[in-house]
């Protein structure tokens, strides 16, 4: 996982057409990578920075010895990363939402064109 510092990055996912999606951008105080952490799988994203950049790693090791030598940390850290994710997780629920809604609007409005 990486806490960026400094910088500005681009987070994207490659979609079923091969281009390039652009996801979210992060800057000082966001972190990424932290599902790995917790799920052991591939990344699900690419993380590109848009110049000097500089980042804090944590990686499994570390936070494993979190866990062994001051389980407070392991805690706070698991905490933090749990609370970004679900708030993700909510961001996420609400664009499909909208995405959910603007398609019914567009096919109630070609329904409406077509039968008028």
């Amino acid at each position: 996982m990486y806490v960026v510092h400094s910088g500005e990055l681009v987070v994207s996912k490659t979609g079923e057409s091969g281009r390039s999606i652009r996801v979210t951008d992060l800057g000082p105080g966001d972190f990424f990578g932290e599902m790995t952490l917790i799920e052991m799988q591939n990344r699900s994203a690419t993380v590109i920075a848009e110049g000097p950049t500089v980042l804090y790693e944590l990686t499994a090791r570390n936070l494993y010895t979190y866990y062994k030598t001051d389980i407070h940390a392991y805690v706070m850290v698991m905490q933090n990363i749990n609370r970004e994710l679900c708030r993700r997780l909510r961001r996420a629920d609400d664009r499909i939402a909208e995405l959910a809604n603007a398609s019914l609007d567009a096919m109630m409005q070609i329904h409406v064109h077509h039968a008028g």
